[in-house]
């Protein structure tokens, strides 16, 4: 029996971007299809086998779908078929399945698509990033003021 990863989700108004939660995956297999179809298949660390498949909000171009896997997880730059905003990620009005949700670390609204550092035609910068954190993440620099008195 097969069992789902977890599946962090987020777009853009030319893509959407799948991560898949799954450290040291092997033999991973993504397909695309034109109409919309995504299906994923790996094996885990215990050669568990997982897999989804899922019916897209529209269509997709199949020679615009990009994987890379890292040790933690895998990274998928989907093409959509027309420039836009989804209004969901599944075809689907149902609630999508427990596995399937929202990437907030890359979410943008379609008002912030202009300002954000992944509408780059670039994905390796996306699809590259470690997700570990430094100690400067988050933090704001801020002048010694005691400095810019004297």
């Amino acid at each position: 029996m097969s069992r789902h990863p977890e599946v962090l989700w987020a777009q853009r108004s030319d893509k959407i971007y799948l991560t898949v939660a799954l450290p040291d995956a092997k033999d991973v297999s993504v397909k695309c299809e034109p109409q919309g179809l995504f299906s994923f298949s790996a094996s885990g660390t215990q050669d568990e086998s997982y897999s989804f498949s899922l019916e897209l909000y529209g269509s997709i171009e199949p020679e615009g779908c990009k994987t890379k896997s890292s040790l933690r997880n895998i990274l998928c730059s989907i093409q959509k078929g027309e420039k836009g905003w989804w209004k969901r990620l599944l075809k689907s009005e149902e609630k999508p399945a427990p596995y399937l949700k929202v990437d907030w670390n890359r979410w943008c609204d379609e008002d912030e698509e202009s300002t954000s550092d992944l509408v780059s035609d670039d994905d390796s910068r996306f699809v590259g990033q470690d997700e570990g954190s430094s100690d400067d993440d988050g933090m704001l620099y801020l002048p010694d003021l005691e400095k810019a008195r004297g």
